[in-house]
């Protein structure tokens, strides 16, 4: 587990090293006159702003020591010690409730931070609230007991330092080498990188080691969940809400598992009994909406959805799941209180993005693209400040694919590999139409619709293997030194692990958009697969996935020109594949399956040797769960509204245009 390396020594890490020295000497002027060089020698660092927020602070500038943290924030809005930072100086100026909004915060994005869980203890005693208070203590006293190491590599994890926090877990493990917390940390950092095997094992020594530890037991349902080996995951939820009954969370965590291996009505049935008992209880009605929104249920998803802004005005996730429905559209009295929420100061970070994508669609069905546009821009600004992408990394790992992935490599290892016929892959990128595929051929008698799997893309991080900071990736080189029997067992290993998520049809789909990065692995180890590839115009693509917030992935798609590279590499990728795999690929173009269903229907199942059934025609009509953000629109007749709507917002477009080059055309 490995991430990229902190910033290279050079004059800014100078800087940053003298004002940094200079704090600990007490010698505040020093320490703001390194720190703002340092901002003059880049405006976008993080630590260097801090520091001369903090050297303002010690030098009793608080209004200055704001006006930086706002340009902090603006940068790097999850840095929680920010957020430390604005609650020191607020609780300075007598502002109580302003600094307990700060350190909230602040400990809701770095829960290490035991400056912040002190002062919160402090405020809350003052405030009389003697709940908040038993929390804080709760926090303070876990912190105070860990040793410092493990305090410290929490507080690296939740900051994004996750070389920094492993190479400080590992040393700690070599000395303590069944330290649970230790352990458990390791495993969220794994997480993190997704390697989700090593934090599955992690994660099961942890529970070997301490049966009874209950934090390491909620990871382990968390990334069991990750993993979709979801009656697993309920199992040991279930030991959770058996081990304290009544306790909400854990009922909680255990109806979300009961979703997730479609048991909805007994999940349904425990959102609606917990969720009156609980104070802070949007989440639990977000979960209910998601729920109903699987299982078509669209009036019950809007009620859940409205009772959770109900219960957290300015609860931006609320919001963008009702935009998310795509087919709802918001009052006037929800605009003005997203606008609202939106514009004020307090509103947290995710909330904020969360509310502009929602009020991107809000303005958008009402006709108001430049507002719509303005709030999509904003809302994906927000979140990609969050994120680590490189469009260089991502040019780099698909020019790798084609450079390794030869017609040599495949004509050598003919014939080897796992036979089983049942996979049938549907890749592109998000938005393009791969759900209404699946919708499709799960339509067919013959065919089980599963997910998006995570098997494929987990293959490969296994064969990367665990890489140092800067050591060439090991994968897909890897590929031309596997024998015949490792290339069997791998397709084997990949049948064996997604049987959990059929139904007994001889085939089967497995929707991961990405695993057109891998279709290399995918023909060596399967190679009597089908594959899809679902593509969709270049334009409509790319600014239906700009104008999206994703659960998770997707890193790509927050800026305009970050997309369009991305979809350029796809494309490039693809035709290396039409190259050293003919007629293996069946391309089938959004755009022509809406003109004329019934043709690439026939086109589809002929490709992977289906009958025809008119099911798949109507697909519509098929019951079944299906949890993308096309969840609505693959329930409704085929129709055009998908078709030409970047159009509408073809002003602003242009650098997704100039981006892309002959493929907007």
């Amino acid at each position: 587990m490995a991430d990229t390396m902190d910033m290279t020594a050079g004059p800014l890490d100078h800087l940053l090293a003298e004002a940094t020295k200079a704090l600990k000497a007490g010698r505040t002027e020093d320490a703001a006159r390194h720190a703002a060089a340092a901002v003059v020698a880049d405006a976008g660092s993080h630590e260097a702003l801090y520091l001369l927020a903090v050297a303002e602070r010690y030098l009793g500038q608080g209004a200055k020591a704001l006006e930086t943290l706002a340009r902090l924030k603006a940068v790097k809005p999850d840095y929680g010690r920010a957020y430390q930072e604005e609650g020191h100086i607020q609780r300075t100026a007598g502002r109580r409730a302003d600094a307990v909004a700060a350190y909230e915060q602040a400990v809701i994005l770095n829960p290490a931070l035991a400056a912040s869980w002190k002062m919160l203890a402090t405020l809350y005693t003052e405030l009389g609230d003697t709940a908040a208070v038993r929390n804080a203590g709760y926090h303070l006293a876990r912190l105070s007991a860990m040793p410092p190491e493990l305090v410290s590599v929490t507080s690296f994890l939740h900051e994004g330092r996750l070389y920094k926090a492993e190479r400080l877990c590992r040393a700690f493990l070599q000395k303590h080498r069944h330290h649970v917390e230790a352990m458990r940390l390791l495993a969220d950092i794994g997480l993190r990188l997704q390697v989700l095997d090593d934090a599955e094992f992690l994660l099961e020594s942890c529970l070997e080691f301490e049966p009874g530890h209950t934090l390491a037991r909620l990871d382990y349902v968390n990334v069991l969940h990750r993993r979709q080996k979801y009656a697993h995951a309920r199992a040991e939820a279930a030991k959770l809400r058996d081990s304290e009954p009544g306790n909400a969370a854990f009922e909680v965590l255990y109806a979300n598992e009961c979703v997730a291996t479609g048991d909805v009505d007994e999940a349904l049935e425990i959102y609606a009994r917990v969720a009156p008992t609980v104070a802070d209880n949007a989440p639990i009605y977000l979960a209910q909406g998601h729920a109903f929104k699987t299982t078509g249920d669209t009036e019950g998803a809007v009620h859940a959805y409205r009772a959770a802004y109900g219960a957290e005005p300015g609860c931006g996730d609320a919001y963008w799941s009702l935009a998310n429905l795509k087919t709802y559209r918001f009052t006037d009295a929800e605009m003005a209180a997203m606008g609202a929420a939106e514009a004020d100061a307090g509103t947290r970070p995710t909330d904020r993005y969360h509310l502009n994508f929602a009020l991107g669609k809000a303005y958008e069905d009402r006709g108001e693209a430049e507002a719509a546009f303005s709030h999509y821009a904003r809302g994906n600004a927000l979140k990609k400040a969050e994120l680590r992408y490189s469009a260089d990394a991502m040019d780099v790992e698909l020019k790798m694919q084609a450079e390794v992935c030869t017609s040599s490599l495949f004509e050598g290892k003919a014939g080897m590999g796992y036979a089983d016929p049942a996979p049938i892959f549907i890749v592109g990128l998000p938005r393009a139409g791969s759900t209404l595929l699946e919708q499709i051929l799960a339509s067919h008698s013959m065919v089980d619709g599963t997910l998006e799997l995570p098997n494929i893309l987990a293959t490969a991080h296994r064969l990367n293997g665990r890489r140092r900071v800067g050591e060439a990736p090991r994968y897909p080189g890897i590929l031309h030194d596997l024998s015949a029997e490792q290339l069997a067992k791998l397709g084997e290993t990949y049948i064996d692990e997604t049987r959990i998520y059929r139904q007994g049809a001889p085939f089967f789909t497995d929707k991961m958009p990405n695993n057109f990065k891998h279709i290399g692995l995918i023909k060596l180890i399967l190679p009597n697969a089908k594959i899809i590839d679902a593509r969709r115009n270049a334009m409509d693509c790319c600014w239906s996935g700009f104008k999206q917030l994703f659960a998770e992935g997707q890193e790509f798609s927050y800026g305009l020109e970050d997309i369009a590279r991305y979809y350029r590499g796809y494309v490039g990728l693809m035709d290396h594949w039409d190259r050293v795999l003919p007629g293996q690929v069946l391309r089938v173009q959004y755009e022509h399956v809406v003109a004329d269903t019934e043709t690439q229907v026939r086109r589809l199942l002929d490709f992977c040797g289906l009958p025809f059934e008119d099911a798949c025609v109507a697909f519509h009509k098929t019951e079944r769960q299906v949890r993308t953000a096309s969840a609505e629109q693959v329930r409704q007749p085929i129709n055009r509204k998908g078709v030409g709507q970047w159009h509408m917002f073809e002003p602003w477009l242009q650098p997704l245009r100039d981006t892309l080059g002959p493929l907007a055309d």
